[in-house]
């Protein structure tokens, strides 16, 4: 049945938003009943979470620079994206960028946070220091500025680089696989686990892939002290992104993908394996889908794996073929004897993938455009996942 399942994915990869709802929404077997219980039901564990008292530096900072602000949003894209900035120069890019524009004088002293309020002060003077007002050659004032921009940069840079890395912790475990696990420590002793990614950008050379290769390799090897259970669900594990591991991932290469990425990530799962761990295949772009299919299929066919459970694939719920993706994956498992994980998610390239259909002139867009209909979709996708658990073990997550 996988072929007819691959033409249905095919089908709907710039689907009628309207009609895949309405399908979704159905799938969903949810009732007015049902849906005001869970409305109920989380709106207690909001206000549980809410009358706790122990309100951590990030929801005091989301408590003042909401994400529907633009301070909000430059703060988050700032906090995220500098612990992976290489050079100084695109540092202070990013900077003038997102703090430059915006108005930090709104929120001083709004929070009740000393820290919080003291951040406003240094990035309201930041953005007055690096922003400028584009005056002429002759304006003194300016000129001065100018001066104390061009000094204080490194100053500037440092200082930002800091207060963001604070925000960035709740994002970025850290920044490299022994500093993340150090982290974990307190966590995994109180029953947690982890699935480590690595952040950054997809292979652009041979020499990347290499690279990246060596670091999952590396860092496989040092999870595995975390692997103590026999069964690899309690466990800690590894997601790989497959652009990470070759330079030309692309449709357009399809053949040379298969017969040098297959070989690769069989590797690092086999290793994964005898490690005791599970080992992820993260999710990619919608116009890579197909691609990675392959070579999941491929992967996972190998006979050196028959008897795992520790392989898992990543399904982002604002994709309208995502139930697809979720029979392709139980078919799979069937046709192979196999039972994989499959961590459902919402999405992580929604914007550039808006952005590219916009550009490319398609005639709709490969994911859904409004949050809802993504939600739907999700709730679909998890009736899907826990009515075939004799061959996915469903994992849940945002």
């Amino acid at each position: 049945m996988t072929a007819p399942l691959r033409q249905l994915l095919r089908a709907a990869y710039l689907p009628d938003e309207a009609a895949a709802v309405s399908r979704l929404a159905k799938e969903t077997g949810l009732d007015g009943k049902a849906r005001d219980h869970i409305v109920s039901v989380a709106s207690d564990l909001v206000a549980d979470l809410r009358s706790g008292g122990q309100v951590g530096l990030m929801e005091t900072f989301l408590a003042e620079y909401g994400l529907s602000s633009m301070e909000g949003v430059a703060l988050m894209c700032l906090a995220e994206a500098l612990l992976r900035v290489p050079d100084d120069i695109t540092i202070d890019a990013l900077i003038r960028d997102k703090i430059a524009p915006s108005d930090w004088a709104g929120h001083r002293g709004g929070s009740e946070s000393l820290l919080v309020n003291a951040s406003t002060w240094a990035l309201m003077l930041t953005g007055k220091v690096i922003g400028g007002s584009g005056a002429t050659a002759w304006d003194i004032r300016e000129n001065l500025l100018s001066l104390v921009r061009r000094a204080g940069e490194p100053v500037i840079r440092t200082a930002v680089t800091q207060a963001m890395k604070i925000l960035g912790h709740q994002f970025v475990l850290g920044r490299n696989i022994d500093e993340a696990m150090m982290r974990a420590e307190g966590m995994i002793d109180q029953g947690y686990t982890y699935s480590y990614d690595m952040l950054g950008e997809a292979a652009r050379t041979a020499s990347d892939a290499r690279r990246y290769f060596m670091a999952y390799c590396q860092a496989i090897m040092a999870i595995s002290g975390q692997c103590k259970s026999h069964l690899i669900y309690h466990n800690s594990g590894i997601s790989v992104k497959l652009s990470a591991l070759h330079p030309r991932y692309e449709l357009a290469q399809r053949n040379r993908v298969l017969a040098e990425l297959v070989p690769r990530v069989g590797s690092l799962a086999l290793i994964a394996r005898n490690a005791g761990m599970g080992f992820t295949i993260d999710a990619e772009e919608a116009d890579r889908l197909d691609l990675s299919l392959d070579v999941i299929e491929r992967v996972l066919a190998s006979p050196d794996l028959k008897g795992w459970d520790g392989f898992g694939v990543v399904v982002q719920a604002y994709m309208a073929r995502a139930t697809f993706v979720i029979d392709w994956l139980y078919d799979l498992a069937e046709r192979l004897d196999r039972r994989i994980m499959v961590r459902l998610v919402k999405g992580a390239y929604w914007d550039s993938e808006i952005k590219n259909a916009q550009v490319e002139g398609l005639a709709g867009y490969p994911v859904f455009t409004r949050k809802a209909s993504t939600d739907i979709c999700y709730l679909a996708c998890v009736r899907r996942l826990l009515a075939m658990t004799g061959r996915i073990y469903p994992q849940f997550a945002t």
